[in-house]
């Protein structure tokens, strides 16, 4: 291990002038002297975003979960819920660490700063940080030309849809990411961001946390026209038992999406945005 961790630092060195500079969402200026050859994810939609990006072959380790594309799945596991084995990082020899501001520690973060690797670090709050992150991305492996087609294909489809619900009759909606205890999002969310573009409204947009809990009586007082869930079983009636005042429960609005397409950050996430725009088209019939 000793060995490895000395390689480690000494590969993470500087040689030389800085060649590309660039700034992450702490606001910390991380510096490569050629473009990244070898990279890890910390969590499964930055995997996504680097295969995105054009970078996949650069990609040596990722995170648990990461699913797509499905070449990532065969990419060897360094972290799992937000937890980093740093000795299997430090194996893979990576010139650049991508990771995740608010699902990655900031200790490890430190540890691997202090073992001399170079770490950037994201946060996907709106829809418009996606093609953001993939362009970073891309500048940073050296894969500008593939990164910019993937983040205008996505800019560009998120933009039809905002346009094609732009003059619907807005729908209000109880975004439910947990039932028991019952957990929604707030208006910073970048699950509130995909409902804008489909012309819906959170009603817990004004919440003060960004996920927060909220009561049986809370959901009555909002009186949703919808409620959307990736909860699994939580869109079945009885679930909602006591609730037939609230529209949504009373007309059976109740829409379960897949949560690995509801919670997605990564570019798949446009499937995501289309499913719940589905769903309200349904509420507005």
């Amino acid at each position: 291990m000793n060995r490895v961790l000395a390689f480690a630092i000494m590969s993470g060195a500087a040689v030389g002038a800085h060649a590309l500079q660039l700034k992450d969402d702490r606001g910390v200026t991380v510096s490569l002297e050629r473009p990244a050859q070898r990279m890890v994810s910390l969590a499964p939609h930055l995997a996504e975003i680097a295969f995105a990006a054009g970078a996949g072959a650069s990609l040596a380790g990722v995170s648990s979960f990461s699913r797509h594309p499905i070449e990532a799945t065969r990419l060897p596991v360094v972290a799992s819920h937000g937890r980093v084995d740093i000795e299997r990082l430090i194996a893979l020899r990576p010139d650049l660490v991508l990771a995740w501001q608010s699902g990655n520690s900031p200790l490890q973060i430190d540890r691997l700063k202090r073992l001399g690797v170079r770490v950037f670090v994201t946060e996907v709050r709106t829809l418009a940080d996606i093609p953001r992150i993939v362009r970073l991305v891309g500048a940073l492996a050296g894969s500008e030309v593939t990164a910019e087609a993937s983040a205008r294909q996505f800019e560009n489809e998120i933009a039809d849809l905002r346009e094609h619900f732009a003059g619907q009759r807005r729908v209000t909606v109880f975004l439910e990411i947990w039932h028991r205890p019952m957990l929604t999002v707030n208006g910073a969310h970048l699950i509130s961001d995909a409902l804008r573009v489909c012309g819906g409204r959170n009603v817990f947009a004004a919440a003060r946390t960004l996920t927060p809990l909220v009561s049986r009586e809370e959901v009555l007082d909002a009186r949703p026209e919808a409620i959307v869930t990736g909860s699994s079983g939580s869109e079945a009636p009885q679930a909602w038992r006591g609730l037939e005042p609230v529209p949504a429960v009373r007309n059976r609005r109740i829409h379960a999406i897949d949560p690995d397409l509801l919670h997605g950050q990564g570019p798949h996430a446009i499937k995501g945005v289309r499913a719940l725009c589905e769903q309200l088209d349904l509420v507005r019939r």
